[in-house]
């Protein structure tokens, strides 16, 4: 009895770490191509560029953990980061840093969670990019004018000091420009995570969904802060001061109402973004996304048409994206292909438009070797007009071997093949 007693109480006690494990998930994916690049000539008279690289696309790798409270209610937390599968040595950009991460609770209420997360605005994709193959494809590059993760560009990441120089960089402190944001082709990026926010996402209601992100006001400042300059520009003298701040209220919300039915095969969408104080103080911009898509079995189809404004005090800039998907199924993988238009910027208030449109297009096969295994070999391209600088995400180095935003009006594309795993 006292032997049983004894194997009951070791199996109980080994039991108990395993069922505490059991709610770890460890997961990734590792997506990498093998390319052969061109960059065409540049508006300014750059000459084209042929190269051979290997790119990532998106790897990433995570951690989940979730534990049930009762009643219905679920506690969790997820890490994910940017895995850099080309190293670099550069420490400083997006080497291991956060995307989806956050902590929230789940339960009959839906569910509430707080951290680093992707827009309303931004996950849409999902619901009508079939058409990617490896890392390029419409929501990579064209629509939602490519991707960032911040919660909002600074008025005060750079400011003037003395006969129109910038501060920046060793002039100002490391964290003065923590929020800020990448101009992107034309207006910042619409494709984000807010850098930190509250998020919400209700229960499915017959197929309908609906998700709401605000980010708050955590970069607000008042005017007319005054600091040293550490590493004044030449011919100041050192110790000077400078006029740093100027009065901004920066915050965003995000929403979306999406649907999904016929067994899953339709689905449908409309989101919005505002942003007050973005692209200047005291203004808001806005716009919306609207798409969705259908699968017939022998063709899935996606669709999506996006509208934003950009607002200054001088003038309201709009822009507007549209794209058309589709994944043909073939043996045991599938045919995609998209196509997508970014038309010029209009000037609304002066009645005029910028030659900064584009135009993308990419087709290829994804060879399914398991659930977590695929290869891919495909063809992408974008021609940008004389201002554009539209690209992709995981791009090769343009032909000054540095940057990877093309210059203005030079046309990258892409022949690849590619491997991704899943686990």
């Amino acid at each position: 009895m006292q032997k049983k007693l004894l194997g009951m109480a070791v199996a109980t006690a080994l039991a108990a770490p395993a069922a505490a494990f059991a709610q770890v998930q460890v997961y990734g994916t590792a997506n990498m191509t093998f390319n052969s690049t061109k960059y065409t000539a540049s508006t300014a008279g750059a000459g084209s560029v042929s190269k051979m690289a290997v790119n990532s696309h998106a790897s990433n790798f995570g951690i989940r953990s979730s534990e049930s409270l009762g009643g219905g209610m679920t506690g969790w937390v997820q890490y994910e980061f940017n895995v850099k599968m080309e190293r670099d040595n550069d420490f400083a950009a997006n080497n291991g840093s956060s995307r989806n991460t956050a902590i929230g609770l789940r339960g009959s209420f839906g569910n509430v969670f707080l951290g680093t997360w992707e827009t309303p605005f931004a996950q849409t994709f999902r619901m009508w990019d079939v058409g990617t193959i490896g890392g390029y494809g419409a929501s990579t590059s064209v629509m939602y004018r490519r991707e960032s993760t911040g919660s909002a560009p600074s008025q005060n990441c750079g400011v003037p000091f003395q006969g129109g120089q910038v501060l920046t960089g060793g002039g100002l402190p490391a964290a003065f420009c923590y929020h800020q944001d990448s101009a992107g082709p034309a207006g910042y990026a619409l494709w984000r995570r807010y850098g930190s926010a509250v998020h919400y996402e209700s229960p499915m209601f017959s197929g309908f969904q609906f998700k709401l992100g605000y980010q708050p006001n955590e970069t607000k400042a008042v005017a007319g802060i005054t600091m040293a300059v550490s590493s004044p520009p030449a011919g100041t003298a050192a110790g000077s001061t400078a006029l740093v701040t100027v009065a901004e209220n920066p915050s965003s919300w995000s929403a979306s109402l999406s649907w999904t039915g016929m067994g899953g095969k339709a689905r449908a969408f409309v989101a919005n973004m505002q942003n007050k104080d973005w692209s200047s103080t005291g203004q808001t911009d806005g716009g919306y996304i609207f798409g969705g898509g259908y699968d017939f079995g022998f063709v899935n189809i996606g669709a999506a048409l996006e509208t934003f404004k950009y607002k200054t005090a001088a003038a309201v800039q709009e822009t507007t994206e549209w794209a058309i998907a589709a994944a043909i199924p073939l043996g045991s993988g599938k045919i995609g292909a998209s196509y997508s238009v970014a038309k010029d910027m209009e000037n609304k208030t002066a009645g005029t438009s910028t030659d900064n449109g584009a135009k993308m297009y990419n087709i290829g096969y994804e060879w399914a070797l398991s659930k977590r295994t695929a290869l891919g070999f495909g063809y992408a391209a974008i021609k940008n007009d004389t201002g554009a600088v539209f690209t992709w995400t995981g791009m090769a180095p343009v032909q000054n071997g540095v940057t990877v935003t093309p210059l203005a009006g030079s046309d990258p594309s892409n022949i690849f093949v590619g491997i991704r795993h899943s686990f």
